[in-house]
């Protein structure tokens, strides 16, 4: 049976889920996290070797002699040299459309949160002010329907299409773009250029993968073509925004507000501007977190290393 070695397994599994499947196919050793310096030590003498953010740069694949196949806990497979593990015969497999979902209600948390200021005035009543309040209500913030606003989404794949649903379920007019055209939309949805979706939406949500063309798509010169009412939110990729320029925008006035569940580093550095912006609202990478959507990330990771175990690799990132 091969050796396994999972890098860094807390953040999918912090112990409400079991690493007992995966067991299962071999010895097996689970490490919370791993630093570079112990990669090598940890997974030197394993076949089969998982990774959620640890990365594996080609110097490091080149030593790991007995690696043939890693997995990664994710979507995104930036994390490994796709090259280097082709070049040295490795399968790299990742796990897509695990949290489709999930991460389509986080975007409507985040926009929620915008129009309404929710967590806002909750802890304005946890603080005592309505019990002392002359009214029986009483709102700090414009209070914003989202019924026949525009949403623009960038980006038009399984996320991208899921949020739309939840749009047009809302009674929100929709607007998309995608580099690859897609030969089928959702009716009341309108294809148009990148362009448009940021002078025309009064939502503008990011659902595009992190390329050399899209690295930075959100910069001064679309951030000034945005509405000042218009609101940003990214559950995608960080570094699709120039973080300076928005965290300009935002204390301009120039947007109403932006939902983050990514930044272009994560952690972020203590003076990343968006962090003090104005009306920025940050959550910490977790739109992908919740148990249902882990618990499908673990199974399909489980499932990819049988299929290899058993010669029959699935989901596989670097084919010849």
């Amino acid at each position: 049976m091969p050796q396994i070695v999972v890098l860094d397994g807390y953040t999918l599994n912090p112990g409400d889920l079991s690493w007992d499947g995966l067991r299962a196919l071999g010895p097996c050793t689970v490490y919370d996290r791993t630093p570079p310096a112990d990669i090598v030590m940890r997974a030197g003498q394993s076949e089969i070797v998982l990774t959620n953010k640890t990365e594996l740069p080609a110097d490091v694949i080149e030593v790991l002699t007995s690696l043939r196949y890693i997995g990664v806990l994710a979507t995104g497979y930036n994390v490994v040299d796709i090259e280097a593990a082709r070049r040295r015969g490795v399968i790299v497999t990742n796990v897509p459309a695990y949290s489709t979902r999930s991460v389509a209600q986080m975007v409507f948390a985040h926009l929620l949160n915008l129009a309404l200021h929710v967590d806002r005035h909750a802890r304005t009543v946890s603080g005592g002010k309505w019990s002392s309040h002359p009214d029986f209500c009483y709102w700090e913030t414009p209070l914003i329907e989202l019924t026949g606003l525009t949403m623009g989404i960038v980006g038009f794949g399984r996320i991208g299409r899921a949020t739309a649903e939840i749009a047009l379920a809302l009674g929100m007019n929709l607007i998309a773009y995608d580099v690859d055209v897609p030969t089928e939309v959702p009716p009341g949805c309108q294809l148009v250029e990148l362009d448009d979706i940021f002078r025309k939406s009064d939502v503008v949500s990011l659902h595009c993968p992190l390329t050399s063309e899209t690295k930075g798509l959100v910069d001064e010169r679309r951030l000034a073509m945005m509405k000042e009412s218009a609101f940003l939110i990214n559950t995608s990729r960080g570094p699709l925004i120039d973080e300076q320029a928005l965290a300009q925008a935002l204390n301009a006035g120039r947007i109403a507000g932006a939902g983050l569940d990514v930044l272009t580093s994560e952690p972020p550095e203590k003076d990343n501007p968006l962090l003090s912006a104005k009306n920025c609202f940050i959550t910490p990478h977790i739109s992908w977190a919740t148990h249902a959507a882990r618990q499908r990330l673990l199974q399909v990771a489980i499932e990819n290393v049988a299929a290899f175990v058993a010669g029959k690799p699935l989901n596989i990132v670097n084919e010849p």
